[in-house]
């Protein structure tokens, strides 16, 4: 007779555990907020709302909701997870009065919105200040990603409509800086749409880049140092007339349809005039070359003067079909740009990074964005404010606290390695102590993150 031995091992469970913590790795978060100042800010911004006799100040709970979503909540009431932990997120409101601090900052409207949008802004400029060499802005130019997401929903919610798509829901436009190559990218628009809401509506591209320049330092908030970039959702006239109007100055780079006068002006460019394209490691690009079409030609009339008009043309990968506007077996796109003295390679190389915006609406999507939780479209978009917070929270801490390959960790991957960390807690003469397990493989990384939060100035 044979001894079966399990694939795992069969231990007793009992539920009367004292001084364990779970999800002691969110600390990092709380002391982002700390070290960001980001609660004082919200407090303030948010006392106009605050009952006289109020126990919970509403920018605690605002911002208790937030760090609910960014350990992956995707509900008010997933503040649970919070309140089970009061020694390491202090009190935390009941469900209740949550819900109607949401309803109430709903039906505040605009006022209560850049009320928010005003406390984060400052927050930023003063993050970017202490991430130094490892800012967006480091580099002396700020690259912002305008695209739009599709929320499905489930059921009737205000504003939810037939998509392009075929599906059910609402058509947010997102705005993100992105970080570059060595890191990742923070939220700085979030404009709630019907989920009809066109793809190319000039009207609502422009608001959303109003509402991310208002997020930058106030030197990013117009001249050549702040790029737009966009897919060809961007590119209509009146959006780029608006980004390269006087006063602005903006750099744009924009993804443009390829119209029947702009093939037809591909068609005319001489085989000389093609370059290689290029990956970001110098590298030459296999099967892809770069143009640019002729400043007299006809598919520019109209245009603003300095607009230059890119194309690429690349062998299409196996399997997929090439359209009416394709020629000679390539795939052909098309940008739009106003920057000069580059090498046109750089920037079609510059314009493709632009995928980048992509991870970071899937982070957007495993941080609360997968579903609207709520049925007003006012309470929704107040949702989609907290859904920012918890994205700069997941953006600032790896820029101020981690290096390497970890300042590239998307929120998935900070949940399961950093954030789910268990602890025990200790009292030891008079401080409370966070031992985290010894064991657990990131612990280290944890530990030396806490440090460097530690080493920064407090605010104020």
């Amino acid at each position: 007779m044979k001894k079966r031995i399990g694939s795992y091992p069969r231990v007793r469970v009992e539920g009367g555990g004292r001084g364990a913590i779970s999800q002691a790795g969110a600390v990092l978060l709380v002391e982002t907020v700390r070290k960001t100042g980001l609660d004082a800010a919200i407090s303030a911004a948010l006392e106009p709302w605050r009952k006289p006799r109020a126990v919970h100040d509403p920018g605690k709970i605002l911002l208790d909701v937030a760090l609910a979503v960014a350990l992956g909540g995707d509900c008010l009431a997933d503040v649970a997870l919070l309140r089970a932990e009061p020694a390491v997120f202090g009190p935390v409101a009941s469900d209740p009065t949550v819900s109607r601090l949401i309803s109430k900052l709903a039906s505040g409207g605009q006022r209560a919105l850049a009320a928010l949008r005003t406390a984060r802004a400052e927050v930023r400029e003063h993050v970017w200040r202490l991430a130094g060499a490892a800012a967006p802005d480091a580099g002396g130019q700020v690259i912002v990603d305008i695209d739009g997401v599709l929320v499905l929903a489930h059921s009737e919610k205000q504003d939810a409509a037939a998509t392009w798509k075929k599906t059910f829901g609402h058509h947010p436009l997102m705005g993100f800086v992105d970080h570059g190559r060595g890191g990742s990218g923070e939220p700085v628009s979030g404009l709630l749409r019907p989920g009809n809401a066109g793809s190319n509506t000039a009207a609502d591209h422009i608001d959303a880049t109003k509402l991310a320049l208002a997020q930058l330092p106030k030197m990013h908030r117009r001249g050549r140092r702040t790029l737009i970039r966009c897919d060809s959702g961007g590119g209509t006239h009146e959006f780029v007339d608006w980004l390269s109007a006087r006063g602005r100055w903006l750099s744009y780079s924009v993804g443009m349809t390829i119209t029947d006068a702009i093939h037809h002006a591909v068609l005319q460019i001489p085989a000389s005039a093609w370059t290689p394209a290029v990956e970001p490691n110098d590298d030459i690009r296999d099967g892809a070359w770069v143009a640019e079409i002729d400043a007299g030609s006809d598919c520019l009339k109209g245009w603003p003067a300095d607009m230059r008009l890119i194309v690429r043309k690349e062998r299409p990968h196996p399997g997929a079909q090439l359209r009416f506007t394709d020629a000679d077996g390539m795939r052909l796109t098309c940008f739009a740009t106003n920057t000069k003295h580059v090498a046109i390679a750089q920037l079609e190389l510059r314009h493709r990074q632009r995928a980048r915006a992509e991870d970071r609406i899937r982070a957007a999507r495993a941080t609360g964005l997968r579903n609207l939780p709520l049925h007003d479209a006012a309470q929704n978009q107040i949702w989609l404010e907290i859904i920012q917070i918890a994205l700069d929270l997941l953006a600032w801490m790896p820029m101020l606290a981690l290096t390497g390959a970890a300042r590239l960790w998307e929120p998935r991957r900070l949940r399961l390695r950093l954030f789910s960390a268990a602890a025990q807690l200790v009292t030891s003469g008079r401080r409370r102590i966070l031992r985290l397990a010894r064991h657990w493989p990131w612990t280290d990384l944890i530990t030396h993150a806490l440090q460097r939060l530690a080493t920064l100035p407090n605010p104020g």
